[in-house]
C-alpha cells in the first residue's frame, strides 16, 4: 500500500534566553512531520502490524534523516509522535510510530541507541501534540527529559495521520537538576 503524503512540515525552534539568562549553546529543537492519508479511517482493522511494516520504513525515511539535517547540530535528545484525525483511532498512529522499521531509521540517523519516547492521540485540525524527548544514548539523563509542543493549523484533517520526529541539540535550557541517582537528602 503506497503512502499518500499531503504535506511535509519542518520547523526549527531556537531558545536563546530563558528566565532572562543567555542559553549557551542555543537550545535548538527540530521537528519534521509527514501528513499522510489514513489508510483505515472510520473502520476497524484487526491487523495493523502489516500496515506498520509496509509503511514504517518509508515514513521514517521521509522524516527521520530530514529532522537530523534540519537540526544542523549533533542530536542529543529525540522523540516521536502521531496525531490522528478524528475519523481514525489512536491505534492507527501507534502502529506507525511503534514499529522498528520507522524508529530504526530515525535512531540511526540521530546516532542513538535508546528507544524513542513517544506520544500519540486523536485530535482536530490545529490540535497541539506534545512530544517527549530523552537523551539518545541514556534515557536516565535528567537534563534531557523535556516535552516540546508542535501545532499546525490545518493538521490533521479528519482522515489523516501526522507522524513527527523531534530532535534537540542539548538538554533543557539552563538544566541544573542532579543526575539520576545522585540526589542527596537533607535529614
Amino acid at each position: 500500500m503506497p503512502i499518500r503524503v499531503r504535506k511535509i512540515i519542518k520547523q526549527l525552534d531556537e531558545t536563546r534566553l530563558e528566565n532572562g539568562r543567555a542559553v549557551d549553546p542555543v537550545h535548538r529543537v527540530a521537528f519534521v512531520g509527514a501528513v499522510i492519508e489514513n489508510p483505515y479511517p472510520g473502520e476497524y482493522v484487526q491487523d495493523l502490524v502489516t500496515l506498520a511494516d509496509e509503511l514504517g520504513e518509508e515514513i521514517g525515511k521521509l522524516v527521520g534523516p530530514a529532522c537530523v539535517e534540519l537540526l544542523g547540530a549533533e542530536v542529543e535528545a529525540f522523540g516521536k509522535a502521531a496525531l490522528v484525525g478524528i475519523e481514525g483511532e489512536v491505534e492507527h498512529g501507534s502502529a506507525l510510530i511503534h514499529n522498528l522499521r520507522f524508529g530504526n531509521v530515525f535512531r540511526s540517523a540521530a546516532g542513538g541507541t535508546e528507544l524513542l519516547p513517544a506520544a500519540e492521540k486523536v485530535g482536530l485540525p490545529g490540535s497541539p501534540i506534545d512530544i517527549p524527548l530523552k537523551h539518545k544514548l541514556d534515557a536516565k539523563t535528567r537534563s534531557h527529559h523535556q516535552t516540546v509542543t508542535l501545532q499546525v493549523a490545518d493538521v490533521p484533517r479528519p482522515r489523516e495521520i501526522f507522524v513527527v520526529c523531534a530532535a534537540a541539540n542539548t538538554g533543557r535550557p539552563l538544566a541544573r537538576l542532579a543526575a539520576f541517582g545522585a540526589e542527596t537528602r537533607n535529614q
